[in-house]
């Protein structure tokens, strides 16, 4: 993922931001599925669907999804590659 680098900010992020973005859709799409099922009565979990041969498994995968979300909460990555910090350039002799 990257962009024009204008005021500083590439628009490139950090694996951290771009997997803790990707876990939010997807538990987000995963909670719209439990929603939806149970308009309809039913009770469908995808994550627990995938994840039924462990609960810890599946505990796991929610801790890590909320996570995320408090990152995200909190204005997500703050490392230098996504607060848009260039690295020096070496100074010629």
């Amino acid at each position: 993922m990257t962009g024009t680098c204008e005021g500083g900010k590439c628009g490139s992020k950090c694996t951290t931001a771009i997997i803790a973005k990707w876990l939010l859709i997807v538990g987000g799409l995963n909670w719209g599925i439990v929603g939806v099922s149970a308009l309809f009565g039913s009770e469908f979990n995808l994550v627990h669907t995938i994840f039924s041969f462990s609960g810890t498994v599946e505990s796991i995968v929610y801790v890590v999804v909320g996570l995320c979300a408090a990152m995200k909460a909190f204005g997500g990555c703050h490392c230098k590659k996504c607060m848009g910090v260039m690295p020096e350039a070496p100074k010629a002799m």
